[in-house]
């Protein structure tokens, strides 16, 4: 068995070909549920409903969805180069850090910093904490030919031992009875609501808006061909005159930054202080969320609020039937190795011989 590149790629297929993937994807998923004891049409029907069905369902599915578009962002930048930035967490940690450094602990440096100047600062930070976080890994990448994925990976369990002591020492809220938090943000820092009586906040309009500048970037600037150029062959891209290792660099600064920006964002928006379980895995989704796009920054923004509106609802589906919420990391993971494998028999036929 082989694959062989088919000579023109119908528009047909590659439309029909993520249709197929869910298809397939509720095929396996319906086997779990069986297997449960729960009936397949009630089970989907309660997912859906609790994910999508009322005004409180859309709001948690957009309040989950923010910090999983900013992350599958970052991951989706990275890979275009083929950066494989496997350290979101850990940068979304750092970003989350860096934002309360700033906008929790300022008081005691003896100056007020004005509202006006405090948010900005608070953001850069949160940016800036992240971008440093990849740099080094894309350097030794770039210099050396180190395995990012190695890097990037171990940096997430050195960063969240680094929080835990900052949050057990000199960040720690004297307030928090004991509990390992960090100091609060200013209330006049924290993002306001989209929806009255929900949370869904503002934080939503950044994230929309990164994609689309994302996207921006990528189509219309130099820079943008030249991340695309790398990932599609980078010693082609360097005999073509693309500065390949600065490309790299520039990317990772890109990625790391959005991933920094989604943890203030998310410490701004709803908890308002940093904790160890302040993120359940956002950053690992969002390289599932960033695959299910195609790379595509308009395609992370649906592909995050379809993966939160399943982990959203799978919540309200188990309470109702019985079946454990992990039904919705099945249902994610499928998805995204059906997708993946539609698209590229949508590409590649294979020949048997």
């Amino acid at each position: 068995m082989r694959l062989e590149r088919r000579n023109e790629t119908s528009r047909l297929a590659l439309v029909l070909a993520p249709l197929g993937a869910i298809a397939f994807t509720l095929l396996i998923s319906s086997l779990l549920v069986l297997g449960a004891g729960a009936p397949v049409g009630r089970t989907y029907g309660l997912l859906l409903a609790g994910g999508f069905g009322s005004v409180f369902a859309w709001s948690e599915t957009l309040t989950r969805a923010i910090p999983l578009m900013l992350t599958g962002l970052a991951v989706a930048v990275a890979f275009r180069a083929r950066l494989f930035n496997i350290g979101a967490e850990g940068q979304l940690y750092a970003g989350a850090i860096a934002a309360v450094a700033i906008g929790g602990l300022h008081g005691g440096t003896g100056f007020e910093w004005p509202l006006w100047l405090l948010f900005p600062a608070m953001m850069l930070a949160a940016a800036v904490a992240g971008a440093l976080l990849l740099l080094g890994p894309a350097l030794m990448k770039s210099r050396l030919g180190v395995d990012e994925v190695v890097t990037t990976l171990l940096l997430n369990f050195i960063v969240l031992l680094g929080v835990g002591a900052l949050l057990d020492g000199p960040m720690k809220d004297p307030l928090a009875m004991g509990w390992p938090q960090s100091v609060g943000l200013q209330p006049d820092l924290e993002l306001g609501k989209l929806v009255a009586q929900t949370r869904v906040h503002t934080g939503l309009l950044w994230a929309v808006a990164l994609a689309v500048i994302v996207w921006a970037l990528l189509r219309h600037t130099v820079l943008g061909f030249d991340i695309r150029a790398t990932g599609a062959n980078a010693r082609a891209a360097a005999f073509a005159g693309v500065p390949v290792p600065r490309t790299v660099v520039l990317t990772a600064l890109l990625s790391g930054a959005l991933a920094g920006l989604a943890g203030a964002i998310e410490v701004a928006g709803r908890a308002s202080y940093v904790t160890l379980d302040m993120s359940p895995g956002y950053g690992y989704t969002g390289i599932v969320i960033a695959m299910l796009a195609g790379l595509h920054p308009l395609g992370v923004i649906a592909a995050a609020v379809f993966v939160a509106g399943v982990l959203v609802g799978a919540d309200s589906m188990s309470r109702a039937v019985g079946v454990p919420t992990y039904i919705a990391d099945v249902i994610v993971a499928t998805a995204l190795i059906s997708v993946l494998v539609a698209t590229l028999l949508a590409q590649w036929r294979v020949r048997w011989k």
